[in-house]
């Protein structure tokens, strides 16, 4: 069994559901301050703003999002949301977040606030929130357009780094331990993984510094923003699977119930990148999901994946989840671990 120094995994990352008020809405029941809030419509489906995945962090502080199914530059309007609150988050009356009478899901991550320069790297970060005990820090850096190192502060390996150019626009960049740090992903589109030595400076990062030589992660005086995970024993796991085609899908242990799942195919194109979730509708049989690389709404009419106490199991034989010989990455985060005084159960 997984032993986990974490106990109650919804102190550091927890889903919550909400309903557009189109005015000023107070978000609360997250359980904790958020430092990475995700915020998405699960109804609207639009190919404009209303359907699109927006990512506000407290490292570049409220009110400035990134939107992870498009290339551009940072955003910022005072009616988005405005403030990181003690229990939640508070939203103003733009309806791209907040439209009236739409279902939204936000995903939220604590780190610790806005955070303060790390000097560890060749680059000194502008500021740098990190959690050492849930495996997440936040970098803003500005790019020097030549071979660096940029601090992380986690005391650990990242195992998964995503990265989005702020300044202007620019694609989402994502390494993964399980492709090897010669190679990267977009996580706004479906195409496969892809080699490039300079993307991350053909190094891996170790405990405390990610290299980069790139103009998609260091392009001279453009700003970046660095989310970074670590493995933590009970409450996150980044990895791989091979697809076997089958309905009787492949299982991926994680040594917990999973909160959060994110899917993607790398060793082939044509496929993009799916969320599930435990909080919103669904039930193993039947699991919705939404797509990070889209403006589409939630999916209900397909089931994929099947939550379980210990992992995950492909439940399709789509190639999205389960394509014969196909490889894939993930990451999970735990909404129960696997031991403890309320020991989890399948969904």
């Amino acid at each position: 069994m997984a032993y986990t120094t974490i106990k109650k995994p919804s102190d550091y990352f927890n889903t919550k559901l909400y309903t557009g008020n189109l005015s000023t809405n107070n978000i609360t029941g997250v359980g904790f301050q958020p430092d990475l809030v995700w915020l998405k419509s699960r109804t609207q489906g639009t190919t404009g703003y209303n359907g699109n995945h927006y990512l506000f962090d407290a490292v570049r502080g409220a009110t400035k999002w990134i939107i992870s199914n498009q290339t551009g530059a940072e955003a910022n309007n005072a009616s988005s949301l405005s403030s990181f609150d003690s229990d939640g988050f508070t939203l103003g009356g733009l309806d791209f977040i907040n439209n009236n009478g739409d279902n939204f899901v936000g995903w939220n991550w604590k780190a610790n606030g806005q955070g303060s320069s790390n000097t560890d790297g060749s680059t000194n970060t502008i500021y740098t929130s990190v959690n050492t005990t849930a495996g997440l820090s936040i970098s803003s850096y500005t790019g020097t357009g030549n071979a660096a190192t940029i601090g992380h502060g986690l005391g650990a390996v990242p195992k998964m780094i995503i990265i989005k150019r702020t300044s202007d626009s620019d694609s989402w960049t994502v390494g993964h331990n399980s492709m090897g740090w010669g190679k990267y992903l977009r996580l706004d589109n479906n195409s496969a993984e892809a080699s490039n030595t300079s993307t991350w400076n053909n190094t891996a990062p170790t405990s405390s510094v990610f290299s980069v030589n790139h103009a998609d992660t260091n392009d001279n005086n453009r700003t970046f923003i660095a989310y970074c995970f670590a493995d933590v024993t009970g409450y996150s796991k980044f990895g791989s699977y091979t697809g076997n085609g089958n309905a009787d899908g492949t299982f991926v242990y994680t040594g917990f119930k999973p909160a959060f799942v994110l899917v993607k195919q790398s060793s082939a194109a044509g496929e993009g990148w799916i969320i599930h979730d435990s909080k919103r509708s669904g039930y193993n049989g039947d699991n919705d999901f939404l797509y990070t690389n889209t403006a589409g709404a939630e999916v209900t009419s397909s089931n994929h994946i099947d939550i379980l106490s210990n992992g995950f199991k492909a439940r399709s034989t789509n190639g999205v989840v389960n394509g014969s010989g196909t490889t894939y990455i993930y990451i999970a985060i735990a909404e129960e671990p696997l031991i403890g005084d309320n020991p989890a159960t399948a969904r």
